[in-house]
This record gives structure tokens, sequence and C-alpha cells, in this order.
């Protein structure tokens, strides 16, 4: 039985926000930003974000050149634009409401290796720049084959790489550790361990039933929902195409005199590493294994970790001692295309869902397209 105090204090809300990532904080922040008297709840089913928010490596990016290729054939000249300009104003939007102190923001550019297979025509990356200028007032990729020696990779195994002066890395921790004290600022409330089994809809209101991690069964209300939780929100929202993609992460030890910095990916960026501390952290490679991998448990795949291990070993580090002392796991959402799902649902439900593995890059902007929908 709640008391007194819990009935009128802790369950009536003006919106309640159900995820607290990147996409379901910055969606509350926006929300008070906009309207400083709304009564704002986030809640989360787990004691630390349960998606990718606090497991990805940290990229403040918009993608390499192999990427945009691919991107830009699948998905047509005008959605591939909306999605860049969407990572890109999100980026900027993140770093302006928490500041690039406050979360390690690095701008040491971003390198796209190509590996020995690979072949790349220059004028499709003339074509590229050309096409990207507009939004970013100068030219994204250059062809740097010099730095293959300068980074110390195996040149059997790496013929050349591209360079993006517009890339940038993050901590991811004090990221997410500034946006929770910032909801704080803002007097949002955030419960944690409060797993949602319902959402209700009525004509006055929306109920929301969740429960504690000790078994108790709360009932919030609120004018408005917004579902925040990217490849979990199928589990309250249904009709929605939104495919979950685990992503396997390593760190290695810190390694004197590391060479490189900056973020890296290869495969049209299906690998991705990146340094921090002296160390080195990569991850990627689920499509060795889309069918493994196409799931929200988490857990390790010793087939990916093995071959993150490989490239790892013989073509970043090759000649260099180091010892693997982290691994994790993060669950990404991903569809049919890569624009993600921002939209009312009903007359009180609105969801942000399907990054696609650019939480970072889009999470602050769809926050502001969620508030916009939940202020009417």
């Amino acid at each position: 039985m709640l008391s007194f105090w819990e009935q009128h204090y802790f369950t009536k809300y003006d919106f309640i926000i159900i995820g607290a990532g990147i996409t379901g904080l910055s969606t509350a922040c926006a929300v008070k930003e906009k309207n400083p008297r709304a009564r704002v709840l986030v809640l989360e089913r787990g004691l630390l974000p349960t998606g990718a928010s606090t497991k990805n490596a940290g990229f403040a990016c918009i993608g390499s050149f192999t990427e945009k290729r691919s991107d830009l054939n699948t998905m047509g000249e005008a959605a591939f634009l909306q999605l860049v300009s969407n990572r890109i104003e999100g980026l900027y939007m993140l770093r302006k409401r928490l500041g690039d102190d406050n979360i390690d923001y690095i701008q040491h550019g971003g390198f796209e290796l190509l590996l020995a297979n690979q072949q790349i025509d220059l004028s499709e990356l003339e074509a590229m720049n050309k096409l990207l200028e507009p939004l970013f007032k100068g030219t994204v990729f250059y062809e740097k084959p010099e730095w293959v020696a300068h980074f110390g990779f195996d040149s059997r195994m790496v013929k050349d790489i591209l360079f993006n002066p517009f890339e940038a890395q993050l901590d991811t921790g004090k990221m997410m550790q500034t946006l929770l004290r910032y909801a704080g600022i803002l007097q949002v409330t955030v419960l944690t361990g409060a797993n949602v089994l319902s959402v209700t809809e009525l004509p006055t209101g929306v109920d929301v039933e969740a429960t504690s991690a000790q078994g108790q069964t709360l009932y919030f209300k609120a004018d408005q929902v917004a579902h925040c939780t990217n490849a979990f929100a199928t589990d309250l929202v249904k009709g929605e195409t939104i495919t979950p993609g685990r992503g396997q992460v390593i760190c290695t030890s810190p390694i004197p005199n590391l060479p490189m910095k900056g973020v890296f990916s290869f495969d049209e960026g299906y690998y991705y590493f990146r340094n921090i501390h002296n160390r080195i952290i990569f991850g990627g490679g689920r499509n060795l294994d889309f069918e493994q991998e196409t799931t929200t448990a988490f857990g390790s795949n010793e087939t990916i970790l093995k071959q993150l291990e490989f490239y790892l070993a013989e073509m970043i580090l090759p000649n260099t001692n180091f010892t693997i002392e982290y691994q994790w796991s993060g669950i990404m959402a991903f569809g049919p295309t890569k624009l993600p799902i921002v939209k009312r649902l009903t007359e009180r439900q609105v969801i942000g869902a399907r990054l696609n593995g650019m939480g970072v890059a889009l999470g602050s902007k769809i926050a502001d397209q969620l508030s916009h929908l939940l202020l009417g």
C-alpha cells in the first residue's frame, strides 16, 4: 500500500519518459527546458541504462565513407542528407547542453582503414565530398595512405586510410553522469529499477504500471508518455519494425606510447576502435553472426570476440604486447531504413527509437523532436 505522501508526490506527473538512456534523459531535459513547470518522471528498468547508452564506445561521429556510400545507395539522396544533418545537429545539441569539458569531447578526427581487398574509386570520394560540403562547410574525406605506417598498422592488411576531420570522441561515462546531473538540476525525477509492464491510455490520461526489483507493483499517471527504450520498445509498442542488434566490445590494458588518437573504423563501420587513456576500445563484428546477435539478451559471442582479438593482434597492434582487460556487450536497434522512428503513436503517446547504432549522435536531436510532440 502506498502512503498518503507517495500517492500525492510520487505517482502523478505531466510527462513520463520510459527509458533513462541518452534519448530518454535528453527528452526529459528538453521538455523541462521548454516548460520548467512541467512534472517529468523517467522510468528505467535497470539500475543503469539498459541498452547501449553506457555501453557504447564513445564515438561522436557521423560515419565513415564506405558507410556513407552504402547509405546513399540504399536510402536515396534526400533521406541520406536528412540522416547526416540529424547527426550533425544532434551532436551540436549534446555539446551545447552538457559542455565539451564535461563529456571529454575531443576532435582528433576519424580514420577509415581500407583493407587489402577493398578498392575505392577516387571519383566517388570527390562526389561524396561535393554532396556533403554544404552540410559541413568544408571537405569531409581525404585519402591518407602514408598514415598506415604512422599508426603502425600491418601494411599487408591495411592498404589505405581515409581521414575525416569532423569526427570526434567522448567519454561515455562522463557524458551519462553529466546528463543525469543536469536532469537533476532541472528537477526531473528519475526512478531506476522500475520495469514498466503496461501503458494504458484513458480519456483523462495514461496509466503506467511498473514493478520494482522487490516485486512491488506501482501505478503512475501522466498526461503524455514517451517511449525511449530503443531496441526494447517492442515490449510495449506493437507494429513498429525494430530489430535488436547486440554489439561486442573489448578494451585493452594500458599500452605505452600508443601511436593512435582518434576514432577508427573499417568494413563499412561494422568494426570500430578508438584510444582512451592509452588503451584501445574495439567493438563490432556483428556482421559475422547476424543471427545470434539479433537479440536483446546481453552476453558474449566467442566467434566475434576471437575475430576482434585477431584484428587487434595482427592488424591494429602488430608486435605489441597487450591484454584484454574488459569485455562487454550492448543492445542497439536497427530497421529497414537508417532513419529513426520519431512520431506520435496515439493522442497521448510518442516514440523515439531505432537509432541504428548512432545514439550518441542522434539522441539529442530525437529528444528535441519528441519534446515538441509532447508539448504540442
